[in-house]
């Protein structure tokens, strides 16, 4: 069976529209807080880390519940729908509140609309597993992710097309193409995505699937019992043994610590990449001088240079296994922060920069969550899949508040050389991971070489 490509593209453009909102939302509220309402780095942080923290209790809950219901929609559509068009309603008001000078209007709509965007991530991304084979999730993972990545780069070309210079611009042409956007390709999925008749369909293909494998397995079993029969007297003293059972493990303490190591890398580097994702627009204008969206270009270059490296980090991954290659992203991204702290204005070279940033992060993301997994073999698995993820949000928690109050209290120069600090901390835990280093094999089709975590 192969891949409906047409159908997971649809499926993808629930998370086509929550990456454009999330590009938009990290790179122009950070500016509405510091220029129109002139709220200080750590008061922005703090604001700016809201999402995370709402997303470690929203996330868990809306996924559980989308799990339990059944409607004439189907289970995620209908969270889907409902967090969309909320979060468009409540995101028009941001740029409402910055015309009007309300803070009050504005706290309030971007709580609403965080909580908005939470009700539906977690049901928009159980989406595509719910109505693809198991065995083709990783090329269907492939698309989503493709297909995230294009809606970030749409938000980051309006950014750059519809911000105007100056300190205060009118934000409303930005926001109106971001909910268009959303709305759109929500009520497009909703359209071609009958949920509950492709969820009966997978259901009987899986069984006549299954049915097909017992049959199989039926006849390899008589055929082996039939060996069995031949070769009795060889085999009498190995058919005393009683078949190993396959249970969960303590993990040895050397894995532990090599486990631990792991973790405290992952929450490095998520706190040097965030922290300049985050801040990046406001230190271009202070530190760089740049007006307007002029600032995406940097990003964009980041994004599309991670999505053309893909396919070589796997190869190279496979060649030298998945430590080195995350150890020479993370090097890569600390030089790149190290230099950039003696940039004095922007520089069309800068973008090279980026562009290498961009490499090292999608080396660290192809290979990070499968070493924690190849870690946890023989143990539980969900387990340590929960504390990865743990990990990398409470960094993101962290370093807006943390970065933030360094810019306000110290200057806007610290960002890079904190960035860097944490890449190079990231680089000295990962040389104390001795597990789980594990070369990946050849991806079966080019598209999987896209099936990364982000």
């Amino acid at each position: 069976m192969k891949l409906n490509y047409k159908r997971t593209f649809f499926i993808g453009l629930a998370f086509l529209s929550i990456s454009a909102f999330w590009q938009m939302y990290d790179n122009i509220i950070p500016l509405i807080m510091k220029n129109t309402f002139g709220l200080g780095e750590t008061v922005t942080g703090i604001l700016m880390a809201m999402d995370n923290v709402l997303a470690l209790f929203l996330l868990p809950v809306f996924g559980a519940l989308s799990d339990k219901v059944d409607t004439k929609l189907g289970k995620r559509t209908p969270f889907i729908v409902t967090g969309t068009v909320l979060a468009v309603i409540f995101m028009m008001l941001l740029p409402f509140a910055d015309r009007k000078q309300s803070l009050v209007l504005f706290v309030a709509a971007l709580f609403a609309t965080l909580l908005s965007m939470g009700l539906y991530r977690s049901p928009a991304v159980a989406l595509m597993p719910d109505l693809t084979p198991n065995r083709l999730r990783s090329r269907a993972n492939a698309v989503i992710n493709l297909m995230g990545a294009v809606g970030g780069v749409y938000a980051l070309i309006m950014i750059k097309l519809l911000v105007g210079e100056g300190d205060r611009p009118d934000y409303m042409p930005l926001f109106v193409s971001i909910a268009a956007l959303m709305a759109i390709a929500v009520g497009v999925l909703v359209i071609t995505i009958r949920e509950n008749r492709l969820r009966a369909e997978l259901k009987i293909l899986e069984e006549a699937e299954a049915e097909e494998a017992k049959k199989a397995d039926a006849t390899k079993e008589a055929e082996a019992v039939a060996a069995e029969t031949v070769n009795a007297p060889e085999d009498a003293e190995k058919s005393q043994e009683v078949p190993a059972k396959a249970v969960k493990k303590k993990l040895p303490p050397e894995v532990v610590r090599s486990m631990a190591f792991m973790l405290s890398s992952i929450a490095f580097w998520f706190m040097a990449y965030n922290a300049v994702t985050t801040a990046f627009s406001r230190y271009t204008q202070e530190v760089w001088e740049m007006d307007g969206g002029g600032f995406a270009d940097c990003l964009m270059v980041a994004t599309i240079a991670a999505i053309i490296s893909y396919i070589p980090i796997g190869n190279i991954s496979a060649r030298i296994g998945r430590k080195k290659t995350i150890m020479g992203g993370v090097l890569m991204m600390a030089a790149c922060y190290g230099a950039a702290i003696f940039v004095n204005q922007y520089h069309p070279l800068i973008n090279i920069a980026f562009a290498l940033i961009g490499v090292g992060w999608a080396a660290i993301n192809v290979n990070s969550y499968p070493m924690i997994v190849a870690m946890s073999q023989g143990g539980d698995i969900g387990k340590y899949t929960g504390t990865y993820y743990t990990f990398s949000m409470a960094a993101q928690v962290v370093t807006p508040i943390l970065s933030g109050y360094l810019l306000e209290n110290v200057s806007y120069r610290t960002l890079f050389p904190y960035a860097f600090v944490f890449a190079i901390l990231s680089f000295c835990t990962m040389t104390q991971v001795r597990h789980g280093d594990v070369k990946p094999q050849k991806k079966a089709s080019v598209l999987e070489n896209f099936d990364v975590d982000d």
